[in-house]
């Protein structure tokens, strides 16, 4: 088994790191920078930052904040929000990020993600998706539904046949949240996760719901994912990165060696 990543979630508005349930009641919890700068001196492997609110206020991303965050860090850093042009993938990429997170705009534009791919390597390209689980609907037989402008408008595309369509576009990695297990800490949507893993065959970043290290255990083992996404339960200082990382080594899950980095 490869080593799992463990890749810490930023949600940034107005900018401001903030965290809600479910998509609602967000509130602001920290400077992003100074946030990113310390969850990497504890040894994460990634980090995600996502601006919430560009997609749904129809503006650029803050890009100013994600250059702020690639000078404190060294680990791969993605980056998502108000992504609909090549021109916005570029400045992102120019900003210091090394992934570009498409989700809302490549719903509505599924060439976005082929023309990302072209110009700057699949690797570069991460699908978000949003997904929700709804009860037997005919044009979504997985059960589950794409979400888009932050879990604001149903689509009625199916998650499993958009997923797969992604990685033909040329997505070379999906980040799978799940709008109902979002912010809960009560564990991934395991069933979710696992429908998308086996479809696919590019990496899957779990994401939404985990609360203790417990839960990454069991979304590495019962549902293939490649990475899990994590926010609240360090956020809020619950745990660490080497606490997380060691209690996954504790139960036989390989993951990359805490380096701690420390700036002067």
């Amino acid at each position: 088994m490869l080593s799992k990543r463990i890749i810490i979630c930023l949600d940034v508005r107005e900018g401001k790191t903030t965290k809600g349930i479910r998509f609602k009641g967000n509130i602001n919890i920290g400077d992003p920078v100074d946030m990113a700068r310390e969850y990497y001196e504890q040894g994460v492997d990634e980090l995600v930052f996502y601006d919430i609110t560009a997609s749904s206020d129809k503006r650029d991303i803050i890009i100013d904040v994600v250059s702020e965050v690639a000078k404190n860090i060294f680990i791969p850093f993605s980056v998502g929000g108000g992504v609909r042009t090549l021109d916005n993938m570029y400045k992102v990429l120019d900003a210091g990020a090394e992934k570009i997170s498409v989700n809302s705009a490549a719903v509505l534009n599924p060439d976005l993600i082929a023309q990302g791919a072209r110009f700057f390597g699949n690797q570069c390209i991460v699908l978000g998706m949003d997904a929700k689980e709804v009860k037997k609907h005919p044009d979504i037989p997985s059960g589950y539904e794409i979400w888009i402008n932050g879990g604001r408008t149903p689509m009625g595309i199916d998650a499993l046949e958009w997923a797969k369509k992604a990685q033909d576009l040329g997505a070379g990695e999906i980040c799978l949240n799940s709008i109902d297990a979002d912010g809960t800490n009560q564990g991934y949507e395991l069933n979710l996760t696992s429908i998308i893993s086996r479809a696919v065959s590019i990496p899957v970043i779990a994401s939404g719901g985990a609360g203790k290290p417990e839960h990454l255990r069991d979304v590495f083992t019962k549902s293939g994912a490649d990475a899990a996404l994590i926010a609240s339960m360090v956020h809020y200082g619950h745990y660490t990165v080497r606490q997380i990382k060691t209690s996954l080594e504790t139960e036989g899950i390989p993951v990359r060696k805490v380096i701690e980095h420390h700036q002067s």
